[in-house]
């Protein structure tokens, strides 16, 4: 246990080209194929991992919800992890996984954590649109491009709506202000492997006023934004007649924000588009590689005043 902490806290400082850092755990036994899968969650995500302590159960939670835990005086959600993903630890739950996402802490109950594995994202494919359902945003195959072995990449942010709904209006159109001006016939291109993430993206930009065109990984908006390029010059115009501002996540298969940030300020074609980075990986390690890439903004998730306000602002620096 000392040994992943210890790793935890000293990986989460490195910086590396479109790779990521992935603790693996495993939750019990699938009810469907009765077997003990692998589980993954980017480290960054994770402020500590400790053996399962007294949990305080809440009346009238929801039935996935364990209760609560006081850490060191803050109070705590525990989230029942195998609940959630429909297994059943032949353990028990042992682990905690203490996790900072979104400007929340929570944890999440698991059976056992396994290792740390630094992955390139290229080894990250997405599982939309398979099986996985919704709570599963990708697969990191661990042993290279051929490999078998495969782990799940949980989208958080489904869970945590699902778990621990909120009762106010994600997008409120009467808190974010005004309507917002771009220059006619040009989009927000955004990308994000979250479903429920862009879906609220899509509500904020539309009470904005502003169009869109929706990706779903770093790599799909890469090459979109080329193949704009190359369709606006043969139109005898510029890319910037057709894309206003970029809007990234930062986890995302195939290709992360910070590769998609850097390969748009590295292109003499790109560079003076602006780019807001709009992640749950907050924590001032992460914002400095965000200034690292070049990226104009960084906003986190999710809160569409905070975000409405990263976009006029990052807009208003161009126009």
């Amino acid at each position: 246990m000392q040994t992943i902490q210890q790793e935890i806290d000293e990986r989460t400082n490195l910086t590396s080209s479109n790779k990521l850092e992935l603790l693996l755990f495993r939750l019990g036994d699938d009810a469907n194929l009765d077997r003990n899968e692998l589980f993954g969650i980017n480290v960054f995500k994770i402020r500590e991992i400790i053996p399962m302590p007294t949990i305080t159960a809440m009346a009238g939670a929801h039935p996935h919800m364990m209760g609560v835990v006081d850490l060191r005086g803050q109070i705590i959600p525990v989230i029942d992890l195998p609940a959630v993903a429909g297994c059943t630890p032949k353990t028990g739950l042992n682990i905690l996984l203490i996790t900072e996402y979104a400007r929340s802490t929570q944890a999440f109950a698991v059976e056992s954590v396994e290792d740390i594995v630094r992955l390139d994202w290229r080894q990250v494919l997405s599982a939309e649109g398979n099986a996985a359902g919704g709570m599963v945003t990708s697969l990191a195959r661990l042993d290279g491009d051929n490999s078998d072995r495969l782990a799940q990449v949980l989208d958080v942010e489904t869970i945590l709506r699902q778990v621990m709904p909120s009762s106010e209006p994600v997008v409120d159109p009467a808190s974010i202000g005004p309507m917002v001006d771009i220059k006619p016939g040009t989009v927000i291109l955004a990308a994000d492997d979250s479903v429920i993430a862009r879906t609220m993206i899509e509500q904020g930009l539309e009470a904005m006023g502003l169009p869109y065109l929706m990706c779903k990984t770093g790599k799909e908006a890469w090459d979109q934004l080329q193949a704009i390029s190359a369709k606006a010059q043969d139109e005898g115009k510029t890319v910037h007649d057709r894309i206003a501002l970029v809007l990234t996540d930062l986890e995302m298969p195939e290709m992360d924000g910070f590769t998609l940030t850097r390969n748009i300020k590295q292109d003499p074609r790109f560079s003076t588009i602006p780019v807001v980075i709009h992640s749950s990986l907050t924590g001032s390690t992460n914002e400095a590689h965000v200034k690292k890439v070049g990226a104009d903004a960084y906003v986190a998730k999710f809160v569409a005043e905070d975000l409405a306000d990263a976009l006029r602002q990052a807009l208003s620096a161009v126009h």
